[in-house]
């Protein structure tokens, strides 16, 4: 045996060790239960109770006939707590695969995978599906309710409708410039939970419902919609063009029936449409060509500056203008002396030169102003431009004669076609219209949009006499014969213009375009095509490539919004000796 001093030490330093030890659980206790004992209070009931957001519902979107467009279903993420299962668990992965259409195998790795407390099984589940997995009675599987956005016509309509992106925020079109009516009003519940974070729905304090958000109501027609989309696939796969689009629109109020690009995308799947966003009807921006020397002639005959009588030699090149020599542009033929009749038939680009120079600078500029050039059309589809309509303070030596045959000039296919429009219209400029009404759950109406203030452009008797020469136009003997429409009478004018490439035109690439409306008469229904660079044998005109698409549209149209043809031409008054006798 040692020393008895050792013993005695051995025994004080166990001692002592035993005293620290309970000095320790001690000032952990004190600390627990006095010093931190409301915030830990305040913790454990903070475990307990359970806030949860109760997302609200996000309104549709339909067609002027209450054709779904947009709309928000409930779907659940289903997933599971491998640290809650318990043995029995694990026999019923068979069954809880089935109904969720997950192979059995990624279901029972879920299960195993330890250290986590949540793996998600599958997304966007039918909640009477949830129902039959929380029938299984698998004590860690459990989900989360979302809203999600879906577009039931897929790529119909998909520049005018937009879209909602995963962060729940409206990127173009529709759903971001009316997402102030359409977003719903979140709700929330509160409660408590076991330690497993199930809800004790005895100790369910507050709960206040979410609402659902209103609802909106296009002007778009979506079969006259679906009409003009199938047309422009044709036109994609007959001519591959760089880009095409088409607007279709009631001249007497400026709802837009029809609104279609190409390229486009898949509402539903817009994470993959690329370079297919953009709304090129608003955004792209070309030389209107041709289809400007309408605005040119309506222009020249409302200021008095011609008569439709009026001749012009169409066939020299250089005149002397203000003292000085203006080149005219060339023609597509040889033409000699034309009346200002037969300038707009044959689309002459002297001739509309000569017209431009009888208005002046200043006039010929205020003139495409007032059709709408250089302006916004306020749709509000997405970015839009303004064009590019320079003031004569910045126009060089050629503008004068360039502007009139539509050169020199920018505008976007909505801008063309709202100037038709003004045609169509009898002189009245309207802004174009696209959203007619929000209504509520019940269908009642909350907000009305009325079509915006017009501005009369040009007379009523200016406006019909350019009608009947743009009638011409789409006749047998003027360049849109293939716009013409069996049994009715459509009227028109076409536009071929060369795409600027590098810097200088080019003779290879075009952009193709026809704009007009029907019955000429009394028009009910105005239509645009512009095709950018069709892949056509030489050149790719409006004649020849856009102008049989206004009529497949035009007669797709008359079906749809039972469009009656124009009454035979009167008898004329015979002498008496020439009337067949009644029978």
């Amino acid at each position: 045996m040692g020393p008895p001093f050792i013993g005695g030490f051995r025994y004080g330093l166990l001692g002592l060790v035993l005293l620290a030890g309970f000095a320790a659980v001690f000032a952990r206790l004190l600390q627990l239960q006095v010093v931190d004992n409301d915030a830990l209070a305040r913790e454990a009931q903070a475990s307990r109770e359970g806030f949860e957001r109760l997302p609200g519902a996000r309104g549709p979107i339909v067609d002027g006939s209450g054709n779904l467009l947009a709309t928000t279903r409930t779907v659940v993420e289903v997933g599971v707590d491998p640290q809650a299962l318990v043995r029995e668990d694990f026999a019923r992965i068979p069954q809880l695969a089935a109904l969720l259409g997950v192979p059995e195998e990624e279901v029972r790795e879920a299960f195993a995978r330890p250290g986590t407390r949540w793996v998600k099984l599958a997304d966007a589940v039918a909640p009477e599906d949830y129902d039959r997995v929380r029938a299984l009675g698998i004590r860690g599987v459990y989900g989360n309710f979302e809203n999600r956005r879906l577009y039931p016509a897929g790529s119909l309509a998909a520049h005018v409708v937009g879209f909602v992106n995963a962060q729940g925020v409206a990127d173009i079109g529709v759903e971001r410039s009316m997402d102030f009516y359409l977003q719903g009003q979140d709700g929330w519940r509160e409660s408590e939970r076991d330690g497993r974070r199930r809800e004790l729905a005895q100790f369910r304090w507050r709960e206040v419902a979410p609402r659902r958000g209103l609802g909106v109501e296009l002007t778009l027609d979506l079969f006259l919609q679906a009409a003009v989309e199938r047309e422009l696939d044709r036109v994609v796969a007959e001519y591959r063009p760089k880009s095409a689009s088409v607007l279709v629109s009631d001249p007497r109020t400026g709802d837009v029936l029809a609104l279609a690009n190409r390229p486009t995308f898949d509402l539903n799947h817009y994470n993959e449409a690329g370079e297919a966003i953009p709304n090129r009807a608003l955004s792209n921006v070309y030389e209107p060509g041709s289809t400007f020397k309408m605005v040119t002639t309506a222009a020249a005959l409302e200021a008095g500056v011609v008569e439709p009588s009026s001749e012009f030699d169409c066939g020299i090149g250089r005149v002397r203008y203000n003292g000085r020599l203006v080149s005219l542009p060339s023609d597509y033929r040889t033409f000699g002396v034309l009346s200002v009749e037969e300038i707009l038939v044959r689309s002459s680009n002297r001739g509309a030169a000569w017209l431009g120079m009888r208005l002046g600078p200043e006039r010929l500029h205020e003139s495409a102003q007032r059709f709408g050039f250089g302006e916004r059309t306020g749709l509000r589809l997405g970015p839009e431009s303004r064009g590019i309509l320079h003031p004569p303070a910045d126009w060089d030596g050629l503008t004068i004669s360039r502007l009139p045959m539509g050169h020199a000039i920018s505008a976007t296919p909505a801008q063309v076609h709202r100037a038709t429009m003004v045609l169509a219209s009898g002189g009245w400029l309207r802004p174009l219209r696209i959203v007619r009404r929000v209504f509520d759950e019940e269908g009642e109406t909350v907000v009305r949009f009325e079509s915006g203030p017009s501005a009369r452009v040009l007379s009523g008797e200016v406006a019909d006499r350019v009608n009947r020469l743009l009638e011409r136009v789409a006749s047998p003997d003027g360049t849109a014969r293939r716009a013409q429409v069996p049994g009715y009478r459509a009227a028109g004018k076409t536009g071929t213009t060369q795409m600027i490439v590098e810097g200088s035109y080019s003779r290879e690439n075009h952009v193709a375009s026809f704009t007009g409306f029907l019955p000429a008469n009394d028009p009910e229904v105005v239509i645009t095509v512009v095709i950018e660079d069709p892949q056509v044998p030489g050149v790719g005109s409006g004649g020849r490539v856009a102008a049989p698409v206004f009529r497949a549209i035009a007669e797709s149209a008359i079906h749809q919004l039972q469009i009656d043809p124009p009454p035979p031409p009167a008898a004329p008054d015979l002498p008496l000796a020439y009337q067949t006798p009644a029978p």
